[in-house]
């Protein structure tokens, strides 16, 4: 199979800050987005120190989507017209819209994967942030990630896609599940090639793919222009080489030496108490599956320093 069929990080809040972002890169990660972004947050508290945060991208290098969230079409114009006059809207090569996110905390507010029950709408963001970009940065692309609809009744994401492509969207990305679904059950590739039928702008399929077989699978049976790797990297960045090079997992002395790499570049970024404080749920998935993993993962919820972790991984590695 070609490797013309890109592997990109879907964004995931709490986990694909640019420390992460980056060790993906370095296995072969295609693209990524930042943690979804509140165009709300964004208008009001553009200096916060939160959505600063979220606008980071360190020493990371290679394409990376701005991604943000909201439900209403001229919020999302003023914000990316705000970034841009900051300065902030230079580090990104795209704008992403968020059109799929379960969480009730934000479709309550009509946005996320609620914008599926309101597909002008989320016409009109689109179109929105398209016109806005044309006349502050001509050739930003503006992409859309989304689900295949609200739940199993509603088949919205085919229509969200003629719609989004009709008001200017580049492309879109399907998580081949429904709001309702939320993580679990199957993938539905039908869903998925449904979507990738009804336009021809590029679409990129997410769901259920951390090997080099669900890749060629999705592809195959879709006929997606790339895939999109999520929950499958969460403490595994090197599942980019097994999607994309049919790789084997690293030796355990490997996976925690990768481990080690991502809390010494969070940590230097964040302090060595916050940054372990917000890896911890990360670094008990560096584990996963090798024997004494319920013993790292106490282990990592008693540190506070990178130092400390490397003393548990000498003494993991020594067992």
């Amino acid at each position: 199979m070609s490797l013309a069929c890109r592997a990109s990080l879907a964004p995931m809040a709490g986990v694909t800050a640019w420390p992460m972002r980056k060790l993906c890169r370095e296995m072969g990660c295609a693209g990524a987005s930042t943690e979804m972004i509140s165009v709300k947050s964004v208008l009001f508290s553009p200096d916060a120190p939160a959505v600063l945060d979220l606008l980071e991208r360190g020493d990371e290098t290679g394409p990376l989507a701005l991604q943000l969230f909201g439900a209403e079409a001229g919020d999302f114009a003023d914000a990316v017209r705000l970034l841009d006059g900051s300065g902030r809207l230079a580090r990104f090569d795209a704008v992403d819209i968020n059109m799929g996110c379960p969480a009730p905390k934000v479709t309550r507010s009509g946005a996320g994967s609620a914008l599926l029950n309101d597909l002008p709408r989320a016409a009109a963001i689109v179109g929105a942030t398209v016109r806005a970009l044309e006349s502050i940065r001509p050739g930003m692309p503006v992409t859309v990630k989304t689900r295949l609809g609200w739940d199993a009744r509603d088949g919205s994401a085919v229509t969200l896609a003629r719609m989004a492509r009709d008001a200017g969207a580049a492309a879109i990305a399907v998580h081949g599940r429904t709001r309702g679904q939320q993580y679990s059950g199957a993938v539905d590739l039908e869903g998925i090639a449904a979507v990738k039928a009804a336009v021809s702008i590029p679409v990129i399929g997410n769901g259920d793919v951390s090997t080099a077989g669900d890749m060629e699978r999705m592809v195959r049976e879709t006929g997606v222009d790339g895939v999109m790797v999520g929950r499958a990297a969460i403490g595994s960045p090197w599942v980019f080489r097994r999607v994309l090079y049919n790789e084997g997992t690293p030796t355990p002395a490997q996976r925690l030496d990768i481990a080690l790499r991502h809390a010494r570049a969070h940590c230097a970024w964040r302090g060595q108490a916050r940054g372990m404080t917000e890896l911890r749920g990360q670094l008990g998935w560096y584990t996963r599956g090798l024997p004494g993993a319920s013993k790292w993962r106490s282990g990592v919820h008693a540190l506070s320093s990178v130092d400390g972790l490397e003393e548990l991984i000498r003494m993991v590695i020594d067992e």
